[in-house]
This record gives C-alpha cells, sequence and structure tokens, in this order.
C-alpha cells in the first residue's frame, strides 16, 4: 500500500471563479461528510476529505491519496467543483 504522506492536497474554495461566495454555507461539511464517521454523537472527518477555514473562506481539502482508495468519490468531488465553478488550487506535500 502506498504512503498517502506522498501525495499533495488539492483545496476547493467556497468561492466561485467570478468571486461570489457558494452556497449554502454548510457545502464543505455535506461534501465532506462522505468518509466521515459519528462515535459518540460527534461527527470526525477523515484527514483524506475535510472542511476547513483558510484565510476566511470556507474550502474542504482533499488528500490526492483519495484518488487511488475512492477513485469515484475524488471524481465526483472534482466534477462538483468544476461544475459550481469553484476555485481549486494544488498544495504539494513538502
Amino acid at each position: 500500500m502506498a504512503d498517502s504522506g506522498n501525495f499533495g492536497k488539492i483545496i476547493i474554495e467556497g468561492v466561485t471563479t467570478e468571486g461570489k461566495t457558494f452556497r449554502p454555507s454548510d457545502w464543505a461539511e455535506r461534501l465532506s461528510g462522505s468518509l466521515s464517521t459519528f462515535r459518540n454523537r460527534r461527527i470526525y472527518y477523515s484527514p483524506k476529505l475535510r472542511p476547513a477555514i483558510r484565510d476566511g473562506v470556507k474550502c474542504v481539502i482533499v488528500d490526492e491519496y483519495l484518488g487511488i482508495e475512492h477513485p469515484a468519490l475524488f471524481e465526483d468531488i472534482l466534477a462538483f467543483a468544476r461544475t459550481n465553478k469553484l476555485k481549486m488550487y494544488k498544495k504539494t506535500s513538502s
């Protein structure tokens, strides 16, 4: 099995290419819920797919290793971002 630490991250921002804030406001949590688990009435997001806030903007951080473990889910997430014209950029692992 490959080490997921060697893969980069894709950051999907909650801002469209036109500069508008994406709605609904809980989009990142909904998208990240695909790999989340519940324990003791709490939600735990996967480190491979999780919501975050960067520079005051709601985002989803997608580990590229997700494309190997769950290729269909990975493609669905990227398709969602493209369809909704969300800003995306890649952050390489250091």
